[in-house]
């Protein structure tokens, strides 16, 4: 397959390298806005490094996008428009109209969009979904998660970046629908600021909480954090009936336990209380989810060649983004929102006879 890759920062490097490593992949072209940083990322791949117009006039098979944000909308439309496969990283877009634009662009060419929410793809994620399946929580009543970087991104990365929970939570809220099943209902959202002030700056928050109610009364907590010095903390814990189950809570979480045993033990500080020591603790989402991401690769190669259904299609990332503007209105308007209002101003944004320019 002849691959493009749109997008050559943090994200779209790593994934030259997967791309680059598939035994599927016999040619991949990289473009970037910068076409120095697209040259250094295709030269060490041995790939072509190409401007935007030339990698689609070349016809790829297939390509991914891993540029900014702002420009998700308009290069999924362009795929669309061209017929080719597409691969876009979380979100389609910072709001509801240029999602909805971009959305109806691939549904009106009957294209393919495969969204990279990788969590899907973690082993620890599918097997929670699994056992909630299996009923081996019994009836599911509260769901726990917990999303928190090391330490905040560059300070020009966050008005571009959407807010704590467009670009961060928002997986956790896809991950709620993806492994309970249930449709979020209801949030109540808040945030604080007492880091750096070009959080503020942007409007964003660098600490975040919202309680979730889900389809059939499930209690939902969702947290975020852009300071966590301790490493790299994802978790999902599920608790019901029957049993309580967890992903996330391992020799390499950052987490230390003040327990008497493991205190006794020698385990204060060390990860979970299991003996990893903070040096091994998870560094960021590429190293903890970095299996994931070639996973949901590998699977949208062979979604591309029709060997596969769409594991993440464009309406799971409207879904997921719904929540996540519910919470934003939430934490400005201090009241709960739910998400049938949000809904209601994304299927107004659907029926402008001229849509949003992408």
């Amino acid at each position: 397959m002849r691959i493009g890759l749109l997008g050559a920062g943090r994200i779209g490097a790593f994934h030259a390298g997967t791309l680059a490593a598939h035994p599927d992949v016999t040619e991949l072209m990289v473009a970037d806005a910068d076409p120095g940083r697209a040259r250094e990322v295709a030269a060490a791949r041995g790939a072509t490094a190409l401007p935007v117009d030339d990698l689609f006039a070349r016809r790829p098979d297939a390509v991914v996008i891993a540029s900014t944000t702002a420009a998700h909308a308009g290069l999924i439309a362009r795929a669309a428009r061209a017929g080719v496969p597409a691969f876009c990283e979380k979100p389609v877009a910072v709001d509801l109209a240029r999602t909805v634009s971009a959305l109806d662009t691939v549904t009106q060419t009957g294209a393919l969009l495969q969204i990279g929410f990788q969590r899907r793809f973690d082993a620890g994620y599918a097997a929670a979904r699994e056992a909630l399946r299996a009923g081996r929580v019994g009836r599911l009543h509260t769901v726990r998660t917990v999303s928190s970087d090391p330490a905040p991104p560059p300070p020009a990365y966050v008005p571009l970046s959407g807010g704590l929970y467009r670009d961060c939570l928002i997986h956790d809220f896809d991950l709620l629908r993806w492994v309970t099943g249930r449709e979020v209902t209801e949030v109540y959202a808040t945030g604080s600021n007492e880091g750096e002030e070009f959080f503020r700056a942007a409007g964003d928050a660098d600490t975040a909480a919202a309680l979730l109610t889900l389809e059939g009364g499930v209690l939902a907590t969702a947290t975020a954090t852009r300071y966590h010095a301790a490493g790299y903390d994802v978790r999902m814990e599920l608790a019901g009936t029957a049993d309580q189950v967890v992903v996330g809570v391992g020799p390499r979480a950052p987490l230390s336990s003040l327990e008497p045993a493991d205190v006794a033990a020698g385990d204060a500080g060390r990860g979970a209380g299991q003996g990893a020591g903070a040096g091994t603790r998870w560094s960021g989402f590429l190293e903890r989810f970095a299996p994931a991401y070639r996973a949901e690769l590998d699977v949208f190669l062979r979604v591309a060649r029709s060997e596969l259904p769409n594991p993440c299609e464009g309406r799971e990332a409207l879904r997921a983004l719904l929540v996540a503007e519910a919470c934003e209105l939430s934490r400005h308007e201090r009241r709960p929102v739910t998400v049938a209002e949000v809904e209601a101003a994304a299927q107004a944004c659907a029926s402008e006879p001229n849509g949003v320019v992408v």
